[in-house]
């Protein structure tokens, strides 16, 4: 879609638990933000995971270097430094590279139902996710989170610094389900919409933004309503596998996807 997305705005009458985004089409686009709660669960049940593979590496490295002092000392000099850069790589890395994987989670994130995206609504880019995890060695001062915590306690969103530095802030899962087609008919678009369309390989962010789009498009003037619903077709048409005779209106084909998106979840 053209156009850079405003900075976002939270509804009135609310303490920073919505993050509105107001799009230049003319759309809303509402999240919820993650409370520290649930951002602490994420937090304990990445670093079980952590602790667990430092044990498992950690005891095997040992043993390793063991063996290694004993033939080649210099050999085991390289070796411990190997290890403690691995170990310097699990704690930072893993947040980062899970985040840039999964699209913003980690599996400590994904259990607890949320998720990081950019205060515009967008994923947060690779040097964006390790710029924010980089962070962490500040925001863990002095001991057990301390700097991060108070950031997220006295910042509206409930952001850490690794937030405030990236731009980014922590949604829950629900943001992007809870969103129920209001355009929605008796029955699905019949005809070649029928047809598999490419829906499984559309983000869920460009999901939302159908879902969105569908929602409000009869509150749209007709020349808006008609660029909207273009840009985003020609966003997602790399993606989508469209039959050479297609005859489908882009509305019909926006549709069309959010029906075989929704039959995927399993809610159509």
């Amino acid at each position: 879609m053209s156009g850079n997305l405003p900075a976002p705005r939270t509804p009135l009458g609310s303490f920073a638990d919505k993050l509105t985004i107001e799009t230049p089409e003319q759309t809303d686009l509402d999240f919820t933000v993650a409370g520290i709660g649930s951002r602490f669960l994420a937090l304990a049940y990445d670093t079980l995971l952590q602790m667990l593979v430092a044990f498992v590496v950690g005891m095997s490295g040992a043993m390793a270097i063991g063996f290694l002092a004993a033939a080649a000392p210099s050999a085991a000099v390289w070796g411990f430094a190997i290890l403690i850069l691995f170990f310097f790589f699990l704690y930072f890395g893993y947040f980062a590279m899970f985040e840039i994987i999964w699209n913003g989670q980690t599996p400590g994130k994904r259990r607890a139902g949320i998720r990081v995206i950019k205060d515009s609504g967008r994923p947060l880019t690779p040097a964006e996710s390790i710029a924010r995890n980089l962070m962490r060695i500040v925001d863990w001062l002095p001991a057990f989170y301390a700097v991060g915590m108070m950031s997220a306690i006295l910042t509206k969103e409930n952001k850490r610094l690794g937030d405030l530095i990236a731009g980014s802030l922590v949604v829950r899962e629900s943001s992007f389900t809870d969103l129920k087609p209001a355009w929605h008919t008796a029955q699905a678009p019949s005809g070649p919409a029928l047809s598999p369309l490419g829906a499984d390989r559309l983000s869920q962010d460009e999901c939302t933004l159908i879902d969105s789009f569908l929602n409000r498009r009869a509150d749209l003037t007709p020349d808006v309503r008609f660029r909207m619903a273009d840009e985003i077709f020609r966003r997602l048409k790399p993606k989508l596998s469209l039959p050479p005779e297609n005859t489908l209106s882009t509305e019909k084909i926006l549709e069309a996807l959010a029906y075989e998106r929704r039959a995927m979840s399993g809610y159509a």
